[in-house]
């Protein structure tokens, strides 16, 4: 009989252990579903998520906002390319026919020279010289209102790009004219 007492002793105290396992174990998990302490842990983990939510939301915003700068900014800087484009091509034209403007004033004067020179020797007709003479004063004026039409074309697009700086844009990356050759003008 002392084994069965003590079987039953044995059996007795693993029951008692048990049961308390299990009072451990439920206190435990009253404690994580229920109680005091497990509702302010419920309420800041609800205040955590819910601030986690705006958080979410403000940067998903911020994206959206830096997404449209961008946006903005890479048409701005489309449009100033493509101006840029077009002012180089009428500054090249606007050389090219300086150029031409230039070589028929040299050879007026040219053409004046060996006029005079004929004169000089007795073989020049005079209104065949002062045609001549006409013709490169009108060929002066004419480059000189070239000169003033490219200086006001100049003046507009630094008043423009002035304006831009003046309102806070930044200028763009644009040669500056001496840093041109001939054959980019």
């Amino acid at each position: 009989m002392n084994d069965i007492s003590e079987f039953e002793a044995r059996i007795t105290a693993a029951l008692e252990r048990i049961g308390r396992a299990v009072a451990v174990a439920e206190e435990r998990a009253e404690a994580t579903t229920g109680g005091i302490a497990s509702e302010a842990m419920e309420l800041e983990l609800g205040r955590l998520t819910e601030a986690l939510e705006v958080e979410k939301a403000a940067n998903t915003q911020l994206e959206e906002r830096v997404r449209a700068i961008h946006d903005r900014q890479e048409h701005h800087v489309a449009a100033l390319e493509e101006e840029v484009e077009t002012l180089r091509r009428q500054l090249m034209d606007h050389d090219r026919e300086m150029q031409k403007l230039r070589l028929v004033n040299t050879q007026l004067r040219e053409n004046n020279a060996g006029l005079r020179a004929a004169n000089a020797q007795g073989l020049g007709d005079a209104a065949l010289i002062d045609a001549g003479m006409r013709t490169e004063l009108e060929a002066l004026k004419v480059a000189r209102e070239a000169d003033v039409t490219e200086m006001d074309a100049i003046l507009t697009e630094l008043r423009a790009v002035m304006a831009r700086v003046a309102n806070g844009a930044a200028p763009t990356d644009v040669p500056a004219p001496s840093d041109l050759s001939n054959e980019e003008v």
